[in-house]
């Protein structure tokens, strides 16, 4: 349980969206995958609503955090 814990939360960092200003937590695990914690109600996201899965402008902004290097993806193994 412990270590779950740990995979879950090490490593996160906070990333504010370019779209609506909203702080989440993003650790990158691999260039294809991305984990998202919210740090308050996702109704904080404009964009986001029941029947939105995701939000372009959240992934976009995290993107570009990974481009410009504030968000890292670790090195492959």
């Amino acid at each position: 349980m412990r270590e779950s814990a740990r995979y879950l939360t090490e490593g996160l960092r906070p990333h504010v969206c370019d779209g609506c200003g909203t702080t989440v937590l993003v650790k990158k695990n691999s260039p294809q995958h991305t984990s998202v914690q919210w740090q308050s109600d996702t109704s904080a996201c404009p964009r986001l609503g029941p029947l939105v899965a995701g939000c372009s402008a959240l992934r976009d902004s995290i993107e570009r955090a990974v481009r410009d290097g504030t968000i890292e993806v670790p090195a492959d193994e």
